[in-house]
């Protein structure tokens, strides 16, 4: 089985719908499923991604920009899906018992010749957990909806060649906006979400040497700005690529580490697989 390189990309990101890909030559898997499978479908066929490669779903926590294509999507193509006890109790799914499997903190989890590292993290759902998925010595970390930088975070981000990490809000633009203030604290109290400060933090302080594509996710629409918080990282990027992440359409597909262990960048990705059609 091939381990490297992965190939990465967020199919969509944000309060809207939330659903990343990361996966080698042989298999993936896909982080959460918060957008329509008809538009996750159509989003990977832009990208020459096959859904034949997709091996399991990994569901962070029940909330509905993280689960909302999920039931049609794992029925559909009889996709795994790996789902905390606690999660799936929270939840409406409805989903197959046969495709529902249970992982636990801290749990390493075998798909192919991926492994999944599933550890909790600080937001207000029922069991929260963020994930980096290894190949070899080729790590990608997928960090969203985090309410702190915690321990745990810092541990996982600084062992990544790539990442997906959360930079939801401007301070000042959701301190001054229009949001009522149930809904500011909400954010902003440590069980919501990271500000563009928060994770800039976290960048420049634990970044790894070897981080070559940092992905800035989860972007709020209101109180952030996509070229505000690009501009503020790519100060500080040095030799990492620095791409935020849309809310409205998929990024390329990124390649992470490979032989050399250098990132190649946009990788197009032949596949003799094809997506169930839709119509």
């Amino acid at each position: 089985m091939g381990c490297s390189p992965l190939f990465i990309t967020s199919i969509n990101s944000g309060s809207n719908g939330n659903c990343y890909y990361v996966g080698n030559a042989q298999e993936a898997v896909l982080i959460d499923a918060g957008i329509s499978c008809r538009e996750t479908e159509k989003r990977m066929l832009r990208l020459g991604l096959s859904m034949g490669k997709v091996k399991a779903i990994f569901i962070s926590h029940e909330h509905g920009d993280h689960i909302r294509g999920l039931t049609v999507m794992a029925k559909k193509y009889r996709i795994p899906v790996y789902i905390t006890p606690g999660t799936i109790g929270n939840s409406k799914l409805e989903l197959p018992e046969d495709l529902i499997n249970s992982f636990f903190s801290h749990q390493v989890v075998q798909i192919g010749s991926l492994q999944i590292t599933c550890f909790p993290k600080i937001h207000d759902a029922a069991e929260p957990h963020s994930f980096m998925v290894s190949c070899g010595e080729v790590k990608v970390g997928i960090f969203t909806d985090l309410g702190v930088v915690c321990e745990q975070l810092t541990l996982h981000f600084k062992q990544c060649d790539a990442a997906f990490l959360e930079a939801n809000y401007d301070e000042d633009l959701l301190h001054n906006g229009n949001y009522p203030y149930h809904l500011k604290k909400r954010i902003s109290d440590g069980f919501g979400h990271l500000s563009n400060k928060q994770a800039l933090e976290l960048f420049t302080t634990s970044r790894p040497a070897n981080l070559t594509h940092l992905l800035l996710s989860h972007l709020s629409k209101d109180n952030n700005n996509p070229d505000l918080v690009e501009n503020l990282f790519k100060e500080h990027a040095q030799d990492t690529m620095i791409i935020v992440a849309s809310r409205h359409m998929e990024t390329p597909v990124f390649t992470i580490g490979g032989p050399s262990g250098s990132s190649a960048g946009i990788s197009p990705l032949a596949d003799s697989t094809p997506l169930v059609q839709y119509s």
